[in-house]
């Protein structure tokens, strides 16, 4: 399914396209029109698989169908401050070029923040995105009005349980208007989830989407590393592989240019791409990259889905992505047709949780290669523990079990 088969509004489906979607991913193509119809889902999507714009999107819209009175439209309610923040980072860019509003509600910030938090909501905002505890002070202090609320959002809803919300989840609930669309989703469907939504939702649609995979023909090689050992590598790595089309993912467009600059510096055929740039001259760099008259291709993560090209020969993640749906995607650009392909992705202190919960979506390990010895020493890969103030080697026996099985880099 198209996005653009969904007669969205235009602003909307300008964000959407900004963003480089183009194909709805499977829980957004089974969530997205039962959303629009009004239905309460129930949807067993885990982390990476689009659920975000799966909700989002249909959101979105119909508050532009339906404005309805000032005050909140849409609570969405999260586990953590981190993922708030996230999923607020990517409304703001679906919503750019329409007149809907949100704001990241969340605990563990300062008294500036929260008096903000309550005069934006006061004065009126579409969606807020919140933590349990969090939206329960605002609604306990009066600071919200959910009176126009339509739309209920639990995301990971089974995580929410695990870390004891349920008793919070209800309490919020107990603020809310009867008459309203109830969405849930969750990575998996424990009996505490089915509990959950019998007293939650009304007669719901059951969606349950498998997580895509890699495809086979994909060699993945991380390197743990230091983050400012990143481009060093990156400019080895090129110069030593001699390939026709090496396509380059940055977490900034402002690290695009920085890098796209570096590497002309040092002698490389490179463009940027990124939502800076405007449609001619994006239409120009992709043509130029497809026609393999240009070797390298540098892309934000906003807009790695909008590119699709056959025969690259590498891709690397030059920052680790933020969801396993973006990395699986992205490294499917160098394994087309019946072509192999080779994806390298720079893991450095700071990204490794975020690698980490890559890895298990994909369900297992990917093969850590060794830093050139140039390049100088590496931390150790310790997920959930940043090494501090150390350049440690690491120890012959986690070297010793990370080799065992392990695919030699061609």
């Amino acid at each position: 399914m198209k996005f653009g088969d969904l007669n969205l509004d235009p602003g909307l489906f300008e964000g959407i396209q900004t963003m480089g979607f183009d194909i709805a991913t499977p829980v957004q193509e089974k969530t997205i029109p039962v959303i629009l119809e009004g239905k309460d889902i129930i949807a067993s999507a885990q982390t990476g698989t689009g659920k975000t714009a799966a909700y989002l999107i249909p959101v979105i819209q119909k508050i532009i169908d339906n404005p309805g009175d000032k005050g909140v439209k849409a609570l969405v309610i999260v586990p953590t401050r981190e993922l708030a923040i996230q999923i607020d980072q990517h409304m703001e860019a679906l919503s750019y070029f329409t007149n809907v509003s949100s704001i990241a509600v969340y605990g563990g910030t300062d008294g500036v923040l929260y008096s903000k938090e309550k005069n934006v909501m006061s004065g009126g905002i579409d969606i807020v995105i919140a933590t349990p505890g969090r939206v329960i002070t605002h609604l306990n202090m009066g600071n919200v009005n959910m009176k126009s609320l339509k739309y209920f959002i639990l995301d990971e809803a089974d995580r929410m349980l695990d870390m004891g919300f349920y008793t919070d989840i209800m309490k919020i609930i107990s603020f809310l208007p009867e008459k309203r669309q109830n969405l849930l989703f969750s990575a998996t469907m424990p009996p505490k989830i089915k509990e959950l939504a019998r007293k939650v939702l009304n007669a719901p649609e059951e969606i349950n989407i498998a997580v895509a995979r890699p495809v086979d023909k994909v060699l993945q090689v991380a390197y743990v590393l230091f983050e400012k050992q990143k481009l060093s590598l990156l400019k080895y790595i090129i110069k030593s592989k001699h390939l026709r089309s090496t396509l380059i993912f940055c977490s900034t467009k402002i690290k695009a240019k920085q890098m796209a600059g570096d590497l002309k510096n040092a002698g490389f055929s490179v463009e940027d791409i990124h939502s800076d740039l405007d449609q001619k001259t994006r239409e120009k760099v992709l043509k130029s990259f497809r026609a393999k008259t240009l070797g390298i291709l540098v892309a934000t993560d906003i807009l790695s889905r909008g590119i699709d090209i056959e025969d690259i020969d590498l891709v690397v993640n030059y920052d680790v992505p933020n969801d396993g749906e973006d990395y699986i995607h992205r490294i499917g650009r160098t394994a087309r047709a019946e072509s192999d392909g080779v994806a390298i992705t720079f893991v450095s202190q700071d990204e490794q949780n975020r690698f980490a919960s890559i890895e298990k979506l994909l369900g297992e390990p990917v093969f850590k290669a060794r830093l050139p010895d140039h390049i100088g020493e590496s931390p150790e890969y310790n997920p959930g523990r940043y090494m501090k103030g150390g350049n440690k080697r690491r120890s012959s026996r986690k070297q010793s079990f990370r080799n065992k099985g392990r695919r030699k880099m061609r």
